[in-house]
């Protein structure tokens, strides 16, 4: 059985129902609306253990892919089991709210990627960022208990998910204090999101998680490198504002990125493990 909707949660939210209960509550909003991409698609929301004790607020992350997240009916090959990830962080001391936005459908490409790619699409990046901090994050901070400051806000997703999210952080800093960027697909675009960095500057303190897995093409193994060396070069530090993994067996897929979420998200929320 899945949990009841917490306490004081606006009814437009209810209890995401599922074959197999989750150790933490989930709640789902269908058909919500953008008005900047004109479609609809699900939210579903993750809350920590302690939500209905207290008057806490909590850091959000904002993660794409939300199909793939928290439920096998529902992911293209295999979930996260992120439910179960977010229950084993909460006994070591991290708890945020996680926010999965459905992808679009045969429209991902057009979303997810800023940069056009020839015969392929893309190019609704900035659309789909403004869908996210215009119209969802308010909608957000108003139905929960939010930090909406940027040191409470992040973004993250895998693949192109990691494309908009490694994007968003730039595009967006007075909104995005963090991103957790796994197995991004640099190459999109012709790879103009490395140039697109180069040019673009912040003096707003950020951080970042990246990942690759060394089971993963060799192209984009070498793009993300690139990537890494130029946050280095951008004045990054490892361990600092950079967490940095190459994980030696992983491949591009949910139940790689499920594994790896586990130590991307204590850094992006900013509550390191002891």
């Amino acid at each position: 059985m899945p949990h009841s909707r917490p306490q004081a949660i606006a009814t437009t939210w209810e209890p995401y129902r599922s074959a197999e209960a989750a150790p933490i509550p989930l709640v789902i909003r269908r058909r919500v609306l953008s008005p900047e991409l004109r479609n609809f698609r699900d939210i579903v929301v993750a809350l920590p253990l302690s939500y209905d004790s207290g008057s806490r607020r909590y850091p959000v992350v904002y993660m794409q892919d939300g199909q793939n997240l928290f439920d096998p009916a529902t992911a293209y090959a295999g979930d996260w089991r992120l439910t179960e990830t977010l229950a084993e962080l909460a006994s070591r001391g991290v708890e945020a709210i996680v926010v999965g936005i459905a992808n679009a459908g045969r429209h991902r490409l057009y979303e997810y990627s800023p940069f056009p790619q020839p015969r392929r699409g893309g190019g609704g990046g900035d659309r789909y960022l403004r869908f996210v901090t215009q119209t969802l994050k308010p909608m957000i901070d108003r139905d929960f208990r939010t930090q909406p400051g940027r040191e409470g806000t992040s973004i993250a997703g895998s693949s192109m998910g990691g494309l908009i999210s490694l994007y968003g952080l730039y595009r967006h800093p007075d909104i995005f204090g963090a991103a957790g960027v796994l197995s991004p697909s640099i190459w999109f675009g012709r790879t103009a999101v490395l140039d697109y960095l180069t040019t673009t500057r912040t003096r707003l303190a950020r951080r970042l998680y990246l990942d690759i897995g060394l089971d993963e093409p060799g192209t984009a193994i070498s793009d993300v490198r690139r990537l890494r060396d130029h946050l280095l070069e951008d004045g990054m530090a490892t361990g600092v504002d950079l967490d940095y993994v190459e994980d030696e067996f992983g491949t591009h897929n949910e139940a790689t990125w499920g594994r790896r979420v586990s130590r991307a998200l204590p850094f992006v929320v900013g509550t390191p493990l002891g």
